[in-house]
């Protein structure tokens, strides 16, 4: 349903003026609409874990096809919101489970969203054997407290600001899914990066 929701926001916004496109609070509907449905998606991910009921079923694909089609899911917001964006993809293949990553990177890409200035920056890289995504933005970067947590720790719930850091849980979570001649994937934030801001790489 979230999903149908979503894809007639972005019919509606064909369909409308600009003057409501591309205000903040149309812009904000779609937002939140998108955080929901990646919550949720998220949540049932880390039940079927729970129930040891998830794996990752490894395939491979090519980066910049895949980044591509994560990216443009978003476009409708970016440019709504007149954020500039770009893919920096190197032309290698790689093997994962695309729609774990999905989650993931949806994820990644709605807080970037929210958090960014004005660029966020999708590239990828091999090092040391890793095939290495990242998500970089210039906003203002990720709060000493989220750099110093262990990512595959349970973080107390803010109710102030409603974070609960679901979705580096989950991240971290699918990287261990992925599994190859005695190492696991890892999630790694910083400051700093192309862009100044925050760095998401997994």
């Amino acid at each position: 349903s979230l999903g149908m929701l979503l894809h007639s926001l972005d019919e509606l916004r064909e369909e409308l003026s600009p003057s409501v496109t591309q205000s903040p609070r149309f812009n904000t509907l779609r937002y939140e609409a998108e955080r929901v449905h990646s919550d949720l998606v998220q949540l049932l991910g880390l039940y079927r874990l729970d129930q040891s009921n998830l794996s990752a079923h490894i395939e491979e694909h090519y980066v910049p096809d895949y980044l591509e089609a994560q990216l443009a899911r978003h476009v409708p917001l970016l440019d709504g919101r007149g954020i500039d964006y770009e893919i920096a993809a190197e032309a290698v293949s790689g093997f994962f489970d695309a729609d774990l990553l999905t989650g993931v990177l949806n994820d990644t890409l709605n807080n970037a969203i929210r958090y960014t200035h004005k660029q966020i920056r999708i590239s990828n890289r091999e090092e040391d054997g890793y095939l290495v995504l990242q998500v970089a933005d210039d906003g203002n970067g990720y709060p000493s407290s989220m750099l110093s947590a262990m990512p595959d720790t349970a973080a107390p719930i803010d109710f102030t600001s409603g974070s609960t850091r679901l979705g580096l849980y989950f991240a971290n979570a699918v990287a261990h899914l992925h599994r190859e001649g005695g190492r696991s994937g890892f999630v790694h934030l910083y400051n700093g990066g192309p862009l100044g801001g925050g760095v998401f790489e997994i």
